[in-house]
């Protein structure tokens, strides 16, 4: 009971200290991805991979496969993944065809990159029997890394798989481009480029985070694709505690001005992901005090993309179960 008594305590110290929009959180950028490809689609291809847009039939809705996805996943793990999609579209080809996108999101310069790309193809098309198209987003900073293909060669047997890439990066050169265009992932793009710029310099990142922020007012965006865009721009472009309470003031000021209360919303988003965060470390700490162990990071990540209501019911099996092996039998998938 002690040990209980005392992690509630922490847990509701931990949430008065993580309630504001900047709770210091990882670096891993997955969920804001994840979402912001689900429902940014059709944008998403239209501005990074216009060479296949013309032939998908957009009158179609995309279906999201995650969590098929996530059986090849576990079926063939090789590295650390950013963020991934399995999307099912419909072509304009005359005929009722449909195949499978798997995009991958990666943030650093990985060697074994281009094999994973080749392995997940494959898996997916394996299991699904169906065309598999891959295409790859490179958020990392090295403008030489440019992975596009896997070759094998074992004794005259050969392995030559193509895949597509978008890299960021060189969006810095269509910056004016990206400011004109209409298309909300440009803001997408804008944020991610303005985040690696200023991680040496967190006022100019408070400068750039409240430009595209009321960017998204100035282009008469709808408030569901503010907010969407916004979850966004917040996620990629972390600021300390300090200046992000004054990020908040001037935002609050500005909608005032514009009569436009979305911030309320918005404040919403961000109490929310501090109970969030807030469950996470008191869940953390709970397990290496019952299991006497470091969490190992994949657990780790996997307890970052749960529900508040997941984390809890956690913390009540944490106590439960008599060993580790039993706790990870009961992390959702």
């Amino acid at each position: 009971m002690g040990l209980t008594s005392s992690l509630l305590n922490s847990y509701n110290s931990e949430l008065l200290n993580s309630v504001s929009l900047m709770s210091k959180t990882s670096t891993d950028f997955d969920s804001a991805w994840k979402d912001t490809l689900e429902w940014y689609f059709e944008p998403f291809i239209r501005l990074c991979f216009p060479q296949i847009h013309p032939a998908i039939d957009w009158s179609h809705s995309c279906q999201f496969l995650d969590k098929e996805l996530q059986k090849v996943v576990r079926d063939a793990q090789i590295g650390r993944r950013f963020a991934d999609k399995l999307v099912q579209v419909w072509l304009l080809n005359g005929q009722e065809t449909w195949i499978l996108i798997h995009v991958e999101v990666q943030g650093k310069r990985e060697t074994n990159f281009a094999q994973r790309m080749y392995t997940y193809n494959h898996r997916i098309s394996d299991r699904y029997n169906h065309p598999v198209l891959s295409l790859a987003v490179l958020c990392d900073g090295n403008p030489n890394w440019r992975p596009t293909k896997y070759s094998s060669e074992t004794l005259g047997c050969t392995i030559d798989f193509k895949f597509l890439i978008a890299k960021l990066l060189d969006y810095k050169e269509q910056w004016e481009e990206l400011e004109q265009s209409d298309n909300p992932f440009a803001t997408v793009i804008m944020a991610h480029l303005k985040s690696q710029e200023t991680r040496g310099n967190k006022q100019q990142r408070r400068a750039w985070k409240m430009s595209l922020t009321k960017r998204l007012y100035e282009e008469g965006y709808q408030r569901q694709d503010v907010l969407n865009l916004f979850h966004f721009i917040d996620w990629v472009m972390k600021l300390p505690k300090g200046l992000e309470q004054a990020f908040i003031e001037e935002i609050t000021e500005y909608e005032k001005e514009q009569n436009m209360r979305y911030i309320t919303s918005i404040e919403r988003i961000g109490m929310e992901r501090g109970r969030q965060e807030g469950a996470q470390k008191l869940l953390l700490r709970l397990l290496e005090q019952r299991f006497r162990l470091s969490v190992p990071t994949e657990v780790q990540y996997r307890l970052q993309r749960l529900s508040i209501e997941q984390l809890e019911g956690l913390m009540d099996v944490a106590l439960a179960v008599d060993s580790w092996e039993q706790l990870l039998k009961s992390l959702p998938e």
